[in-house]
């Protein structure tokens, strides 16, 4: 007679590879639409799953978990950012909580040197030139953008994504400064030839870069809070592939409206899809550009997540400890 499958709900559609190897392996109710769920359907997908399966854009509460039935084991994050899930709640109610921490590492760095260029380099501007077809003809001191070589990057933030962004920042000709919770070994601190800030504040008065990749913590919400953006030089450019939250997006709006920085790119805002209108006339403007939080859309890199997801349910339908687990203590 065959064991029964562990019923695991999928809240978002997934890649197929993906969603064909949970099918296999467990009762997976998928999310064919991928609408994402209302806080009833996550509330109804927590009372009967043994395993859930949720994204960043699903908010599980302590209301979410306080429902929870007695099957439900593992909250499986498809992502490496928890700040929407209630950790704490979910401990004290015995529900551990996993996430995938490593794949998207490369893919956010990528993305996060590819707006540094973009943004010092104008070039959205230059394209939408070329697709309006307004362009003239080439002149010597139109569409003046900036070097970034021998500039000053300022990492908020020096982990796994940090430290990839500094190492292509590096390759660029960029100057690797980096505030962090804790200062990285020595070893990797020289391999950047980075130099470590202990004050933030004085990292960001002496920055023409800023990039934020800290994860968002109670603790780092609005870290980079009007106050702070104050400090920056009038030519900075600040980009944020990390969490909206993490930045005071009106501030920074209000900044680069009245000219007190150079311009931003921003893979990731506060109220996301909807982007306020004062940001999107920034955008028309060619002030800032943004992304449709798009840093980790790779297609090997959702892969990767999924597999992740995969072993940590697997690994505790086994009887073992999944390998991701992620505990309160830890953020």
């Amino acid at each position: 007679m065959n064991k029964k499958k562990p019923l695991v709900i999928v809240t978002r559609k997934l890649p197929d590879l993906i969603e064909t190897r949970m099918r296999e392996l467990f009762d997976a109710h998928l999310n064919l639409d991928d609408a994402p769920l209302s806080k009833a359907a996550l509330i109804e997908a927590a009372k009967t799953a043994d395993f859930l399966v949720p994204t960043l854009t699903d908010k599980i509460d302590s209301d979410v978990i306080s429902a929870a039935g007695p099957n439900l084991k593992l909250i499986a994050n498809f992502g490496n950012g928890v700040d929407h899930i209630d950790i704490a709640a979910a401990q004290a109610k015995g529900i551990q909580v996993t996430n995938t921490p490593g794949v998207l590492t490369d893919d956010t760095a990528d993305m996060t040197i590819a707006l540094i260029l973009t943004v010092a380099r104008r070039i959205t501007e230059g394209a939408t030139v070329i697709s309006d077809r307004a362009w003239k003809g080439w002149s010597p001191t139109w569409m003046l953008g900036h070097r970034i070589t021998g500039k000053r990057l300022g990492i908020v933030g020096m982990g796994r994504i940090g430290q990839a962004v500094a190492r292509r920042a590096k390759a660029f000709g960029l100057q690797i400064h980096y505030h962090n919770r804790r200062r990285v070994d020595s070893a990797i601190e020289e391999g950047l030839e980075a130099t470590y800030w202990e004050s933030l504040d004085q990292m960001l008065s002496r920055m023409d870069i800023v990039s934020v990749n800290c994860p968002h913590t109670p603790a780092t919400f609005h870290l980079l809070s009007a106050r702070r953006l104050k400090l920056l030089k009038p030519h900075a450019i600040v980009v944020n592939t990390a969490r909206s939250e993490i930045i005071d997006e009106t501030a920074l709006t209000k900044m680069i409206e009245n000219g007190e920085i150079l311009g931003a790119g921003l893979d990731v805002f506060e109220h996301e899809p909807t982007i306020s209108p004062r940001m999107l006339k920034l955008v028309k403007q060619h002030k800032i550009v943004v992304l449709p939080h798009m840093g980790s859309a790779t297609l090997e890199g959702r892969l990767e997540m999924g597999d992740k997801v995969i072993i940590n349910i697997k690994a505790m339908v086994d009887g073992h400890r999944p390998p991701d687990r992620v505990l309160a203590a830890m953020l």
